[in-house]
């Protein structure tokens, strides 16, 4: 693959990003940041052209630099690019394909820049069509960084935010470490209605204080909580009871949509033919790297936003070249068979871990659809003490081995598999294969993990970087380096 190289030196460029760009704007691996300078498929290579393998980039959906995507993209910028204001063939062709591959009654498009502004847009219908303001979002969920949509985040409320007195918390719906869990609830328990009863409870405190809820905002299964996927009837039962108290239901797809669920086009479509949101937000895969994201709703609750009388104009959104890129990227998933692929690939990863988690104990939990996988790691399984370290010390591990993972999580001990459709199945014996030999390493009471937490922490999770990090008696600072022992004894 041909490449220009890089212009400075790895050294230069980090001195000048540290210098002239904001320090909260964080870096993979600060302590030692990959520059990467070019990408294909499933791989990226630094300014050595060392070879990486990325099970992290949910955004470079079909492939980085996918042939056919970029040849879209070029194509329509050597011709026109300029505002959804000029009549133009590309954003009608993409709404109306788009919307072909949603169920009815969704059928009206807003094309827009980023999920953030997606789901931003959405919380505007939201409130306007139901003219109520009370929100109801999940638990460690993370909706994007506008100032609306922070507040539907509790996942930053770690930083020391306070929930908006409209912003109603539901239980995060996980069965493995939940409010309600596999061990503290009969194995007869439908776990989707014990939590839908939590949704149920907000909406009926609303009531008795006489209002009304403006939507049950939520991600279709959820990235940044722990890859955590809602149990069987959860969303049916929500939308039931949230439609009954005056509101409507908006589907965040942003992280999981565009067939990475394999079989479906979209991931609440796994929770049944008979559930369909009043919204669906979808971006990042969308443009697979370019920005553009959409807003999918009903005529009804689209009507509601026209009747305020109030144009809505984005500069960007719906533009000729963003619009060719989404339609290339919808028209590669379909001719490369990438939601089969998903499956088929999913399928054997899930198989394969799942008997790498009877030969080590750490491995809590493996959970996940198609190319959306969570390794939950554990220090006891019994406790369930997160192995938060331990997780950290893994994807260093991976790195060195030139393999890209993160955590997220609260707990940042979630493993999370979320590569670009194209991995196949030798690059998923090869992340079995070096798993499997440093999840040993970890087995092996002679090798210590030398962890350097603050160094090597992702932070590809929205909420920045892990601050300390907290065992059974010990805790340690992100700043320090230690190291752990599998016995858990801390040396500094």
């Amino acid at each position: 693959m041909a490449s220009h190289g890089p212009v400075l030196e790895k050294s230069e460029t980090l001195k000048l990003r540290n210098q002239f760009i904001g320090s909260s704007c964080k870096l993979f691996f600060r302590s030692d940041p990959l520059k990467i300078v070019k990408a294909s498929g499933q791989y990226m290579y630094d300014e050595k052209d060392n070879r990486y393998l990325d099970c992290i980039n949910n955004v470079a959906h079909v492939g980085h630099c996918n042939k056919d995507v970029v040849e879209a993209a070029t194509r329509q910028m050597a011709i026109l690019n300029t505002n959804a204001r000029f009549l133009h063939d590309n954003i009608v062709l993409l709404a109306q394909k788009l919307t072909s591959i949603f169920p009815k009654p969704l059928s009206v498009c807003f094309i827009v820049n980023s999920g953030s502004e997606a789901n931003d847009l959405a919380l505007r219908l939201a409130y306007t069509h139901t003219k109520n303001k009370d929100t109801i979002v999940l638990n460690h969920a993370y909706h994007g960084h506008s100032l609306a949509v922070i507040d539907l985040s509790p996942y930053k409320d770690g930083q020391g935010r306070d929930n908006p007195e409209h912003i109603h918390v539901a239980p995060c719906p996980d069965i493995y470490r939940g409010k309600h869990n596999v061990d503290n609830c009969s194995n007869k328990t439908d776990f989707g209605k014990k939590y839908a009863e939590d949704v149920k409870a907000i909406c009926d405190d609303l009531k008795s204080k006489g209002r009304g809820v403006a939507a049950f905002f939520a991600e279709s299964m959820m990235s940044c909580a722990g890859q955590i996927i809602p149990p069987p009837n959860y969303l049916k039962n929500v939308y039931k009871h949230v439609r009954e108290a005056g509101g409507i239901c908006v589907a965040d797809e942003v992280q999981v949509g565009f067939g990475r669920v394999g079989k479906h086009w979209w991931a609440f479509q796994l929770q049944g033919d008979d559930v369909v949101p009043d919204i669906v937000t979808i971006g990042k895969p969308m443009g697979n790297g370019h920005p553009v994201a959409a807003v999918i709703t009903t005529p009804e609750v689209a009507a509601s936003f026209t009747n305020m009388g109030i144009e809505y104009f984005n500069t960007y959104g719906g533009n000729p070249v963003s619009c060719a890129v989404a339609l290339e990227v919808l028209n590669v998933i379909e001719k490369e068979g990438m939601r089969e692929n998903a499956t088929t690939i999913g399928n054997y990863l899930k198989s394969k871990l799942l008997d790498l988690q009877k030969k080590h104990p750490i491995i809590g939990d493996v959970r996940g659809v198609g190319m959306f996988i969570g390794i939950e790691l554990v220090k006891d399984r019994i406790t369930k003490v997160p192995a938060t370290a331990e997780a950290q010390h893994i994807i260093s591990r991976l790195k060195e081995e030139r393999i890209l993972y993160s955590t997220d999580g609260p707990h940042r001990n979630v493993l999370k598999f979320k590569a670009p459709m194209c991995f196949n199945k030798d690059d998923a014996d090869e992340l079995l294969s070096k798993m499997e030999m440093i999840f040993s390493e970890i087995k092996d009471e002679d090798t210590p993990m030398r962890i350097s937490v603050s160094a090597e922490a992702m932070v590809d999770s929205a909420n920045g970087p892990l601050k300390s990090i907290h065992l059974p008696g010990e805790s340690f600072e992100s700043n320090e380096s230690h190291e752990l022992t599998t016995n858990g004894k801390v040396q500094t």
